[in-house]
C-alpha cells in the first residue's frame, strides 16, 4: 500500500498563494491622494485641534483612565486624559 502524502498539496496551495499575493506595483501616472499629518504620542488634544482642526465626531471618554477618541475623515485618534496614544489611517473603501 502506498503512504498518502498531505505535504506536497499543502506546498503547493501555499506556493500558489503567494504567487497570487505578489506585490502591487503602484501606478506611476495616477495622482497621489493628499495625505494627513498624524500627530505623535503625547501631542495634546489642543495641539491636534489646531494641526488637523475641528474633528468630524469626538466621542465621551471612557473608562480609567478616560479614553477619548476623535473622528477624522482620513484618521482617528485616540486620547488617554489629553495626550494622543494612538491613531488610525483609514483606508478609502476599493
Amino acid at each position: 500500500m502506498r503512504p498518502t502524502s498531505y505535504l506536497v498539496p499543502s506546498v503547493g496551495l501555499c506556493a500558489l498563494s503567494l504567487l497570487l499575493s505578489g506585490p502591487v506595483l503602484a501606478d506611476e501616472s495616477a495622482p497621489s491622494p493628499v495625505r494627513t499629518q498624524s500627530p505623535a504620542r503625547g501631542t495634546h488634544m489642543q495641539a491636534v485641534e489646531t494641526m488637523l482642526g475641528q474633528p468630524a465626531e469626538r466621542h465621551a471618554a471612557v473608562g480609567r483612565p478616560p479614553i477619548t477618541r476623535w473622528d477624522y475623515p482620513e484618521l482617528v485618534v485616540f486620547f488617554e486624559g489629553d495626550q494622543v496614544i494612538h491613531t488610525i489611517r483609514l483606508q478609502p473603501a476599493p
